[in-house]
């Protein structure tokens, strides 16, 4: 299956590499608003947080990227437009693009477009009110129609760590209310000194909420979010049960969720805690006694760590969750790539 992305940013560069590295599909185009391919091409091979690509990459006089090692080689043709409608996706063969900017624009009217490029589908690595499915694995990819979904949004990185907890704790026990505080590292949009910081989603725009325009480095900045919204959309059964609230650290990759949950049903400590210590493809427990950084690539969407679990009265609990906010998230989405092209295969066959 070809794949084309679409922004070559920490989560764009993190899917080539996983790609690459997990030897699945072949990534054949890259798009980007900046134009020094050299510099794509450096960045990919050299990350200050998960080492350099076992590969080589380099630029061609054609301006391609190519990356190679004894097994493989790939030969990337790369574009730098500011809207995903702009680039030729058809000439470099992509059936499947992931679009990996964050910008709003790249992601509206887009079914139309794809069927008129023949485009299989489009994978966008954000929250969409304009997608068709928003999948996050553990909780509802067994609804994904692949005849009828065709922009699918893989949401947040922390709906995906924490949706697929607290569906096992719904289904289990019941939920009553949920009180979640998520500590997220900083960004690259956000300021190393004070001043207005850039909207991700929208071109030339700059947050209204200035606390996140403050030194990155220096502070913890309480901000609003997003996964209230998110988890209760995917888990409907939470809806007007749950508050969510953030922080930014100045930390540079793995975040954390504070949860708290009143329960509709009794359970003891050691029952919960065996709930979470049973095999899931998606979230693992662990009692070893760990800081953030020792979760730096965890594949697993979310790990809940079992020192911090408290359960008061039978219906009160304390959870405490890691996660790696660019691998942990971008495993999921190569997860769901290798999903569509087996999917696909069978929706050929009964064509």
């Amino acid at each position: 299956m070809k794949i084309g992305i679409n922004g070559v940013g920490r989560i764009g560069r993190t899917i080539l590499r996983q790609l690459w590295e997990n030897n699945i599909d072949t990534c054949v185009h890259l798009n980007d608003v900046f134009a020094d391919i050299e510099n794509i091409a450096y960045l990919i091979k050299y990350d200050s947080l998960f080492g350099p690509l076992k590969a080589n990459v380099f630029v061609t006089d054609c301006r391609e990227i190519v990356i190679e090692d004894e097994q493989k080689k790939w030969v990337i043709s790369f574009s730098h437009e500011e809207h995903i409608k702009a680039v030729n996706w058809i000439e470099s063969g992509v059936k499947v693009i992931v679009e990996a900017t964050g910008l709003e624009h790249n992601t509206m009217n887009l079914e139309p477009w794809r069927k008129e490029h023949s485009l299989d589908y489009v994978v966008i690595t954000n929250t969409c009110e304009h997608a068709d499915f928003t999948l996050i694995h553990g909780v509802n990819e067994e609804a994904f129609d692949p005849e009828q979904h065709h922009i699918i949004s893989t949401s947040i990185c922390d709906a995906n760590a924490i949706a697929p907890v607290l569906k096992i704790i719904e289904r289990k026990v019941g939920i009553e209310q949920v009180f979640i505080t998520t500590l997220h590292p900083w960004l690259s949009y956000q300021n190393v000194l004070d001043g207005p910081v850039r909207s991700q989603s929208q071109t030339f725009s700059t947050y209204k909420h200035y606390q996140l325009g403050r030194m990155s480095s220096g502070s913890l900045i309480p901000k609003p979010t997003t996964v209230g919204p998110v988890l209760q959309h995917v888990l409907p059964s939470l809806k007007n049960r749950l508050m969510a609230f953030s922080y930014r650290v100045p930390t540079s990759i793995v975040c954390s969720a504070d949860i708290s949950l009143v329960l509709k049903d009794s359970i003891g400590k050691e029952e919960m805690k065996q709930l979470f210590l049973a095999s899931n493809p998606y979230i693992r427990a662990s009692q070893e006694k760990l800081v953030s950084t020792d979760f730096t690539q965890e594949p697993f969407s979310s790990v809940v760590d079992l020192n911090w679990l408290e359960v008061v009265e039978a219906k009160y609990v304390k959870l405490v969750l890691w996660y790696d906010n660019e691998w942990g998230y971008t495993a999921r989405v190569i997860q769901l790539l290798q999903m569509l092209k087996t999917l696909n295969r069978k929706v050929g066959i009964r064509h």
